[in-house]
């Protein structure tokens, strides 16, 4: 064997041990991104199902439960491309599949949730916000259109002010059911400033009139609550006769 042949299988052994190095690298680099798109997949569903179950009833149309689901459909999909053999993923898949065939007659059995606790609006508040996110990565992944996705963002501000509405309303009548006209009318204040501070107050324009109303009466029941009544206009008065007879009194034993 010539010194070439020794040299050229040296390089051949050392670029094949090179190859193998670069091949296990890029293997490895496919494992660790398969890992944590699964990781990423995981949490996206996680929020999805808790969007999905635990929003407020009376805050979710059809319309809105069927964007849950195929939201939820998307991420499926997706952990399905991973993980082929998965057969609790392919059920699931059937499932959702089967809730978005039905469009806006889908069911939503979301129980009503009255929001009556600034904890509770903050809640709801932070699972639009999710929602919010979830709308936006599924149309950088292409399941959204851009305009079905920016109708989507739209919808959700539009709920947050159904939201605050509901709080602030909540908020006022359960001053007034419990004899605290002064809660209430703060209550109402911040609703009707809520709604004057919205960009497009036309939309609102009914819901404003009401909560005005609303505070109307909470100032009319705080000024009647201030107001002297007959019995203190009374004793009042008595109390100012006494005042006159005493000074009188006072007067005669000083200039007699």
């Amino acid at each position: 064997m010539t010194p070439l042949m020794i040299t050229l299988m040296v390089v051949a052994g050392i670029a094949l041990l090179i190859a193998i190095g670069y091949l296990n690298h890029v293997a490895e680099n496919a494992k660790l991104d398969k890992a944590r798109a699964r990781v990423e997949l995981s949490d996206r569903l996680r929020r999805c199902s808790e969007i999905a179950e635990t929003f407020p009833g009376q805050l979710v149309s059809p319309a809105l439960k069927l964007l849950m689901t195929r939201l939820e459909l998307n991420v499926m999909q997706r952990m399905q491309a991973l993980d082929k053999g998965n057969d609790q993923v392919k059920t699931r898949i059937g499932e959702l599949n089967a809730l978005v065939a039905q469009g806006d007659a889908i069911v939503v059995t979301n129980p009503v949730s009255p929001i009556q606790t600034e904890a509770k609006a903050k809640d709801v508040r932070f699972l639009l916000e999710a929602l919010h996110g979830q709308v936006t990565r599924a149309a950088h992944d292409g399941f959204l259109q851009t305009s079905e996705a920016k109708h989507w963002i739209r919808e959700i501000r539009n709920i947050l002010v159904m939201l605050h509405i509901e709080f602030f309303n909540n908020l006022g009548q359960a001053a007034l059911s419990q004899d605290q006209p002064g809660q209430a009318r703060l209550a109402f204040e911040r609703g009707v400033q809520y709604l004057r501070n919205q960009p497009d107050p036309v939309t609102w324009q009914t819901a404003l009139a009401a909560m005005e109303k609303q505070l109307a009466r909470a100032n009319s029941m705080v000024l009647t609550n201030i107001a002297p009544t007959e019995d203190d206009d009374n004793a009042l008065t008595e109390g100012l006769k006494a005042d006159d007879v005493e000074s009188e009194w006072k007067k005669k034993v000083i200039y007699d």
